[in-house]
């Protein structure tokens, strides 16, 4: 992995650009990156005095252009965008300009989303558009033909291009954006939306400057690259940022997206002592609450957001995560719906709604909800994970197998997603695939202990009794070594199944270790009864018990010979066209 770029050498300087680009963001309306690059600075040290930076330049333009931005700024600041954009024609100056240009941007989305909110639902296909999109097209195209827009105009035609679904030209202006303003990270977020792939961000060229750091380090997350992540975050803490609230949030997201499930509550945790009336990345945390079943913390959080802001899409998503863990789907439902009328690109909303939609039996609209949280991010492999549930139901076995192929490809080293397509595999009677899913998901760390047993079946399907019982002996031995002794129905079957076996091979000592356990389980008892007398009529004649295939399980460690090496090369799933 790359260092970190050498200008985090001089933070004072760092600080220095933070104050300049927070001037120059808040002038054109730019918000949300005014308050990243605010929560960065405030991490730093304050500046003295005579070290802070001068004002941005004010040219001849400016002054002309002063009357009629100041007026129009304040219209826009109140969401007057067409009052704005109005006052602001005729302009020259780039950045008036630029907010006349992002004032008739905005009226169109606001137009827009009023319209989807009055007209339908957030499961119908949005077919009201951004009219002004073309429009605003033409003339950003013309003035970059002429070489005539600064880092922020390219920035909004990026943007334009985007919206018109024009991705490989939005993403040559978002680099060249970078470029022209590094310190925009607006721009940098852009990017991080429309980048696909490891390939495709190797090929881009970026400004060799410190926020390429802070990008590399959000798009590794995103990409589910989340050792190469926390090394960047971990790095980024190092030289001076670790006051950052932002970073906290981010590794705590990190740590969300690999299950880490201790460690990312007390990031969370930390980043609420912080920070106590924030609200992004809330929805995150009540994820983690309610996978933990932390049903007054998740109700706490619930009631402190709507006190904050409750018309906040993060605060709709976590009341939603509330009523789901107390098993009101449809009030869960509403709730994420109310999220996606105040943003319909919310990615986890869709997600979630499809979740729920699956535990109300509604499996078309379930699957409409992850067909768009898709069209929101390719990279979620929650809804493709859904959706593969989804057909799973209907019993279309060729489509869930095509969808958790493509969740596995976004999780590699996700036992989930290798269980399930093992199981897919099966159906559809293609063994030999099954049975490597089904121990790569083991290999990973099998989160649910349901991989050995499946692939102990398999092996018994395949009449292979020797892997078949040295699955079981693995499994047995791992369940009493965690101290877990809830899957009482595999257990049963793995020592059913271990007692038949020794028993087959002579070794009436293990058998007889194994009928007896049986005895321990209603389902198996009789049949451990049945074994043990069939081991006393044995010996009674007079049969010694044989070491020669011995297998330790309880009461001794396996042997290395014994004991499968955790080492798996990557799955071929190629073999099978959706």
């Amino acid at each position: 992995m790359a260092a970190l770029s050498s200008q985090f050498g001089d933070l004072v300087e760092i600080k220095k650009q933070l104050t300049v680009i927070i001037a120059l963001c808040r002038e054109r309306g730019l918000m949300h990156s005014v308050k990243w690059a605010s929560e960065l600075a405030f991490a730093l040290d304050p500046l003295p005095m005579n070290e802070l930076p001068p004002p941005p330049p004010f040219t001849e333009e400016d002054a002309q252009d002063l009357d009629a931005y100041s007026l129009a700024k304040s219209f826009f600041d109140l969401k007057e965008y067409d009052r704005a954009a109005y006052f602001l024609r005729g302009c020259r100056s780039q950045k008036a300009y630029f907010l006349y240009m992002y004032s008739r941007y905005l009226s169109g989305e606001k137009k827009k989303d009023d319209e989807t909110v009055d007209s339908l639902g957030p499961l119908e296909k949005g077919q009201v558009k951004n009219e002004s999109l073309r429009e605003l097209r033409v003339e950003l195209s013309k003035k970059h033909k002429a070489r005539e827009l600064d880092g922020f105009g390219l920035y909004l035609y990026g943007v334009v291009l985007r919206k018109l679904d024009l991705l490989k030209e939005a993403i040559d202006v978002f680099v060249e954006a970078t470029h022209c303003l590094p310190l925009h990270w607006g721009a940098w977020l852009e990017l991080c939306n429309l980048v696909e792939n490891k390939e495709m961000l190797k090929s881009m060229s970026f400004p060799d400057t410190w926020m390429k750091d802070f990008f590399l380090a959000h798009i590794y997350t995103e990409m589910q690259m989340i050792e190469e992540a926390l090394q960047k975050y971990q790095s980024l803490i190092n030289v001076g940022f670790s006051k950052s609230t932002y970073i906290i949030s981010q590794i705590a997201v990190a740590y969300h997206n690999i299950r880490d499930i201790d460690k990312a509550l007390s990031m969370f945790n930390e980043l609420r002592e912080q920070d106590p009336y924030r609200i992004e990345n809330m929805d995150t945390f009540s994820n983690l609450l309610y996978v933990r079943t932390m049903k007054p913390e998740l109700s706490y959080l619930a009631h402190n957001l709507c006190d904050i802001d409750k018309y906040r899409v993060e605060t709709c998503c976590v009341i939603g995560n509330y009523y789901s863990l107390r098993s009101q789907h449809e009030k869960a439902a509403l709730y994420f719906q109310r999220a996606l009328k105040l943003n319909p690109r919310c990615l986890g909303a869709w997600t979630l709604m499809g979740h729920e939609y699956m535990e109300m039996k509604n499996t078309s609209a379930a699957i409409q909800a992850y067909r768009h949280a898709i069209e929101v991010n390719k990279r979620d492999y929650r809804a493709w994970y859904g959706l593969g549930q989804t057909y799973e139901i209907l019993k279309m076995p060729f489509y869930c197998l095509y969808y958790y192929r493509r969740a596995h490809q976004l999780r590699p080293n996700d036992s989930r997603m290798l269980v399930a397509l093992g199981e897919c595999y099966e159906k559809l009677n293609q063994l030999v695939e099954a049975t490597k899913c089904y121990w790569r998901a083991y290999s990973v760390g099998d989160v649910e202990r349901m991989a050995l047993v499946k692939l102990a079946k398999l092996h018994e399907q395949l009449n292979e009794s020797d892997q078949a019982a040295q699955c079981y002996v693995i499994y047995i031995k791992e369940i009493f070594e965690c101290g877990e002794l809830m899957e009482q129905v595999e257990l049963s079957t793995a020592f059913r199944y271990l007692g038949q076996y020794y028993f087959k091979n002579k070794q009436y000592d293990d058998a007889s270790i194994c009928a007896q356990r049986c005895c321990n389980y209603n389902d198996a008892r009789e049949e451990g009864k049945s074994l043990l007398r069939q081991i006393s009529q044995v010996r009674g004649q007079g049969e010694t018990s044989s070491s020669d295939l011995s297998l330790p399980f309880i009461f001794g460690p396996l042997s290395a010979k014994n004991t499968p090496v955790r080492r798996m090369s990557p799955l071929n799933l190629s073999s099978v066209t959706p």
